[in-house]
């Protein structure tokens, strides 16, 4: 029925009942096509909400606090106020000019004095533009800076992140500054990949308001929670949970009319949704890129519209340049068929470590996102749209690793559209999981965010599912097929994540995760017991090799080398997290998350497994303590970095004159597929020889 095939229902109906339905295939297969999108779109639909929680009596805090504000910042008597009792120190910083090495130095200086509970930054509350950086808000470039210097120095206190207006807990509470809820993208990001300088975020009410010791409280009191927003009805804990299902006409409520302008219209998401737009009622459409008709595929993009019967415009338009939008949005005006609807998909992404990111990378990013629909929002004013619809990202709702920025500009198109939904306009954010055929993510990425639980949806019913967001009236939606079981225990390997907690699929796939053998491993220490210390060895390595090829994807443990460095096989933060899950699992032990950082390759990780399963059986290490050295110091390396010092030939020379020791059987050496245990092997057995 769904793929309308008449041969294949009539093996399944008698010849009359088959007369009878022929002519309604066509009607029911729609209706069935319809049907699945429309659950689809329900399935992967989520919405944040808020839940007030109560804390504990919690007695007057203690301790040691420090304080970094900018000069002169009222909010940083509220905090005072709050935290009476403790020994505050004060960091001054100007958020327009601040450096991370001038931040570093000032943290340093005001931690020599001894270690501290927390530290509180009220940089985010700086929301004017960044000197160098207009559309980047100079309190999110300096909490950037600021998680940066503090990683510098090596103390990891809890950091609390403090902005205000920047979410919204519900209709009566709207959000006031969506520069401010950027940061909030930022700092999800921050508190995934330093999982060890715990980054909490806290939204204060206004100043006016009475919260000093609900403020102490969530400060020194609140456990894992940390997305917190302080209002004067209470204390507000972040969560995301399944957005109820959308009314069956939902997706028919928009009906394009007049002119769609769609920005980003000739990338791979916004052609999507101008084939749709072409195909469902639209009179005009206008496109825009940075290149415009020369933007690769727009030629041929604007023939397949022009062919479906719509008036097609591809225009060269700089959405970040207001004078830009400015000039488009005057010749839109002029145009006989009126503006109905504006798409926002222009963006960038740039993946980098957050470590690496500096203020010149991190802006254009966040600008890419941020500064059209900015000059969108604030250029169109109060004129009726049928639709003003946002592409964010799920990056700007739970993090992801690398994308510092790109999470700053989707938080703040989430925090856009909610303002502006508050003041009575058409707006809806979607913040979009993977798409297929297209996007951000390459097939590579695809394939990647595939294993980790996000699957990538097909554009056909993406699009559905951007109808039926608009149709809800809502201002965000989260829109992503994601594997709950795979996704959840990854997510919050490092440490507890409460936004997960009201969606019981996470809920219980990170139990699961964290399940021990029912036997505590111990039938794993029996079968060691009765090994041999090679033996041990052999048994641990396989078990780790088995795991780690299993996380990569690989179909079996031969890709992993015992010696090959774990940064070489190409973990990261998330998949040393859940080969970290696994081998709980199966050694029934309680590993830490940083157990791939600490034990640089197979081989040494078994040894660790060895040394806690069975420390009764382990005995040194064979061989001479220098190679011993040698190896692990080595293995830590990648062998591309060894290249690009300089020191692969001496390392290569240490095997004699005459070049490396051939492989046995006369096996020839390929340099470009050399690992680094293999260079280790051949430099240690030259140099003996």
């Amino acid at each position: 029925m769904e793929s309308g095939d008449l041969t294949a229902l009539a093996g399944h109906l008698a010849d009359d009942a088959l007369d009878t339905l022929a002519p309604a295939l066509p009607a029911l297969t729609t209706w069935r096509r319809a049907r699945t999108r429309r659950t689809a779109a329900d399935r992967w639909s989520y919405q944040v909400a808020w839940r007030r929680i109560d804390l504990d009596e919690q007695p007057p805090p203690g301790g040691a606090w420090l304080l970094v504000t900018p000069d002169g910042e009222p909010a940083a008597d509220e905090v005072a106020a709050a935290l009476t009792g403790v020994e505050l120190r004060r960091i001054t910083a100007d958020p327009a000019t601040a450096t991370r090495a001038d931040l570093a130095a000032a943290l340093g200086k005001a931690l020599a004095d001894g270690p501290v509970d927390g530290v509180v930054s009220l940089l985010g509350l700086r929301a004017a533009p960044h000197p160098d950086h207009p559309a980047l808000p100079a309190g999110t470039a300096a909490t950037l800076l600021l998680v940066q210097a503090l990683h510098d120095t090596g103390h990891t206190p809890p950091l609390w992140c403090l902005t205000r207006g920047a979410v919204a807990t519900g209709g009566d509470d709207p959000v006031r500054d969506a520069g401010q809820g950027g940061l909030w993208g930022l700092a999800r990001v921050a508190g995934l990949e330093l999982p060890r300088l715990r980054v909490n975020l806290l939204d204060l009410p206004d100043p006016e308001a009475n919260t000093g010791t609900r403020l102490a409280a969530a400060l020194t009191g609140s456990g894992d929670e940390d997305q917190l927003a302080l209002r004067p009805a209470g204390l507000f804990a972040r969560r995301l949970v399944r957005a109820a299902p959308a009314a069956p006409d939902a997706a028919d409520r928009w009906q394009p009319a007049g002119t769609v302008l769609v920005t980003g219209g000739t990338g791979a998401l916004g052609a999507h949704v101008a084939r749709w737009a072409a195909g469902n009622g639209a009179a005009h459409l206008v496109l825009t890129s940075r290149r415009g008709d020369t933007a690769p595929g727009a030629a041929e993009l604007r023939d397949e519209l022009t062919a479906l019967g719509v008036r097609v415009t591809v225009a060269a338009c700089d959405v970040a340049d207001r004078d830009a939008v400015a000039a488009l949005l005057r010749r839109l005006d002029d145009d006989p068929a009126p503006l109905t609807a504006v798409v926002h998909a222009a963006g960038l992404n740039d993946v980098a470590p957050l470590l690496d990111t500096d203020l010149g990378r991190l802006a254009p990013v966040l600008t890419g996102k941020t500064a059209g629909a900015a000059h969108l929002d604030e250029l169109l004013g109060d004129r009726p749209l049928d639709a003003f619809v946002l592409f964010a990202s799920i990056a700007g709702v739970w993090g992801s690793g690398g994308q510092a920025g790109y999470a700053a500009g989707n938080a703040h198109l989430d925090a856009l559209a909610a303002r502006r939904h508050a003041r009575g306009l058409a707006a809806t954010s979607v913040a979009w999981g993977p798409w297929a055929d297209g996007g951000m993510a390459t097939d590579d990425a695809q394939r990647e965010l595939a294993r980790r639980g996000l699957r990538a949806m097909t554009p056909a019913d993406a699009v559905h599912a951007m109808r039926v967001a608009v149709g809800r009236g809502g201002a965000n939606l989260t829109v992503v097929d994601v594997d709950w079981s795979t996704f959840a225990p990854a997510y919050a390997a490092t440490r507890p994540r409460p936004f997960l907690a009201d969606l019981p699929e996470a809920r219980d796939a990170v139990r699961a995760a964290t399940e021990v053998p029912a036997d505590g491993g111990a039938a794993l220490r029996d079968q060691l017991r009765d090994l041999s210390g090679e033996e041990q060895d052999r048994r641990l390595t396989d078990l780790v090799r088995a795991e780690a090829a299993a996380v990569l994807g690989h179909g079996g443990p031969e890709r992993v080398k015992p010696r090959r460095a774990f940064k070489d096989l190409g973990f990261d933060s998330l998949t040393a997290v859940e080969l970290r899950n696994r081998l709980n699992r199966a050694t029934g032990l309680s590993l830490p998350a940083t157990l791939v950082f600490d034990h640089p390759d197979p081989a040494a990780l078994a040894g660790h497994l060895r040394a806690t399963l069975v420390p009764d059986a382990v005995s040194q290490p064979a061989g001479d303590p220098a190679e011993i050295a040698v190896r692990q110091a080595l293995a830590t390396i990648p062998l591309a970095r060894i290249r690009e010092a300089g020191l692969l030939d001496l390392l290569l020379g240490l095997a004699g004159p005459d070049g490396p020791a051939p492989e046995p059987e006369g096996a020839e050496v390929d340099l470009d597929e050399l690992d680094t245990d293999t260079l280790i092997r051949l430099a240690l057995d030259g140099s003996e020889s």
